[in-house]
């Protein structure tokens, strides 16, 4: 196995458990079909990127962290739920993306994943925003809980219940970027969604689904590779239907 196969098993991995905390989270906030919108934004920056000859990451996230910003304001200066705030952005992003980009195989590689070998400093990247994300989900977690379940009692508690949302839209970026290479933006969503979906279908307590929904996440990454190496299809859609399989395989256990 090359060198750049190990690196791109390695970042996947700790993409897709940074992907199913996000999404245990997500889940938890109510915001789980964001991850499927938020990772449209990203879009125009991938088209900006082939047309300039940059990065298509680089133009991926400007994108997406100033979509992000944009929904942030959106929510605190006009009241607008997540979702609403979300939406906005959203339709204006896929139309001016499609627009952008010209190219059918650019345009399938921004939305199914792909973009070339990866490199070291793309590995090293993806690997720093996979773990940041872990990391700052771990030091802020019983805040964002607070702040889920009771803002009155975060805003009381000294909690800026405004600021933990800005935080987790963050992260929440980050783990759309982080594995924007393997699915692409149309079903890089997926992997935050579906997992989690999975997890709470097995748990019943926080520890327990948060780990479940990162494992359910990396098991389908991993066997999305090896399905996909040994048959020779798309790994994203592969990864979207090995976590789809997961899914259905959790609504098999009875509720107690």
């Amino acid at each position: 196995m090359a060198a750049t196969d190990v690196y791109a098993i390695v970042l996947a991995v700790l993409a897709a458990a940074a992907a199913g905390l996000v999404g245990a989270f997500a889940l938890m906030k109510r915001t789980i079909l964001a991850g499927d919108v938020m990772s449209h934004i990203a879009i125009p920056g991938l088209g900006l990127a082939v047309i300039w000859n940059l990065n298509p990451f680089f133009g991926g996230g400007l994108t997406l962290f100033a979509g992000i910003l944009l929904i942030w304001q959106l929510q605190k200066k006009t009241e607008l739920s997540a979702e609403a705030a979300i939406g906005v952005i959203f339709a204006s992003s896929v139309a001016i993306g499609a627009l952008l980009i010209n190219s059918t195989e650019e345009l399938v590689d921004a939305l199914f994943g792909g973009f070339g070998n990866l490199s070291f400093a793309g590995f090293a990247l993806g690997v720093g925003a996979s773990l940041v994300i872990i990391v700052t989900l771990w030091i802020f977690r019983n805040r964002f809980i607070i702040a889920l379940f009771s803002p009155e009692l975060a805003s009381s508690s000294g909690i800026n219940v405004n600021r933990m949302n800005l935080v987790f839209l963050l992260i929440f970026g980050l783990a759309i970027l982080a594995n924007l290479r393997f699915l692409g933006a149309l079903l890089v969503g997926s992997l935050i969604i579906i997992p989690a979906s999975a997890a709470r279908q097995l748990t019943h307590s926080l520890a327990p689904f948060l780990t479940a929904s990162a494992l359910i996440s990396v098991a389908s990454m991993l066997i999305g590779f090896f399905l996909s190496a040994r048959y020779g299809t798309v790994l994203g859609p592969t990864v979207v239907v090995v976590s789809a399989a997961f899914f259905v395989l959790s609504l098999l256990k009875k509720k107690k």
